[in-house]
């Protein structure tokens, strides 16, 4: 159960940070609001998905 929590958090965090990412989310005018509380989960996320450094140009969490 907690991998499958993790999991589906990591598929939300996806689809709010995909706009700053480059990718095109047509909802992102409705997670805009979400931004600043998962930017603070960032370093947690970005880890998780095997990468040594935050995705985002501009963005140092680590």
């Amino acid at each position: 159960m907690a991998r499958a929590k993790r999991d589906e958090e990591d598929l939300f965090m996806m689809l709010v940070l995909s706009e700053a990412l480059g990718v095109p989310n047509p909802a992102s005018g409705a997670t805009l609001e979400l931004l600043p509380e998962m930017l603070e989960r960032m370093h947690d996320w970005h880890t998780r998905q095997g990468l040594d450094s935050s995705p985002i140009d501009g963005l140092a969490c680590c």
